[in-house]
């Protein structure tokens, strides 16, 4: 479990700078340049990143169980990641009417992504991987609320709607992708159990 940890707390700890400690941020760019802050934050969050996937894998094995869903639970899991990967897609691609309206649908993505996978999981490694990307989640919209004062936000600007529909099918397909072989190949575990 020690490595999974030390991944999150770099990985998410990284991600927090803005949360805990923004003047950390702003004073490193002002001394150092904006380009040493990226490369700080890169290399610590892959390094991060790599612990997590591999603490993880270590951890399974021997985690215990904290509570054993119920299987109906798995399907609630399939249908909030069908919403994630698409609002997944919503954020990496031009606005349409959807990315105005959920405002941080990256964000959004994530918390129903760890959530799901908190339906669905009980042993410890995963309460702890999911749980803690679930709170940083919400953490970090919260602390994008207080940044930005109310009736300051710059919101997307609605685009087409056709950006939602090419949003919705680039995030529909993946999912199909990863309900297919991509989740089992890449994670050793099928997400559908029949």
């Amino acid at each position: 479990m020690f490595i999974l940890i030390l991944g999150l707390i770099l990985f998410l700890g990284m991600h927090s700078v803005r949360i805990f400690a923004p003047g950390v941020r702003e004073r490193l760019i002002a001394e150092r340049g904006e380009n040493t802050w990226k490369g700080i934050y890169t290399v610590v969050s892959i390094v991060g990143f790599g612990l997590i996937i591999w603490g993880f894998s270590l951890a399974q094995i021997v985690a215990p169980v904290l509570y054993a869903p119920p299987l109906w639970m798995s399907h609630i899991t399939l249908l909030l990641m069908l919403l994630s990967f698409i609002l997944l897609a919503v954020y990496g691609m031009p606005a349409g009417k959807i990315k105005p309206a959920v405002k941080h649908p990256m964000l959004l993505a994530i918390k129903l992504w760890a959530f799901g996978h908190l339906l669905a999981n009980g042993d410890l490694a995963s309460v702890l991987l999911f749980g803690s990307f679930l709170i940083w989640a919400i953490a970090d919209r919260i602390s994008v609320k207080r940044r930005v004062p109310a009736g300051q936000e710059q919101p997307s600007e609605a685009g087409p709607v056709r950006n939602d529909v090419v949003a919705c099918v680039a995030g529909l397909v993946v999912y199909l992708l990863f309900v297919w072989k991509l989740h089992e190949w890449l994670f050793g575990v099928p997400p559908v159990v029949l």
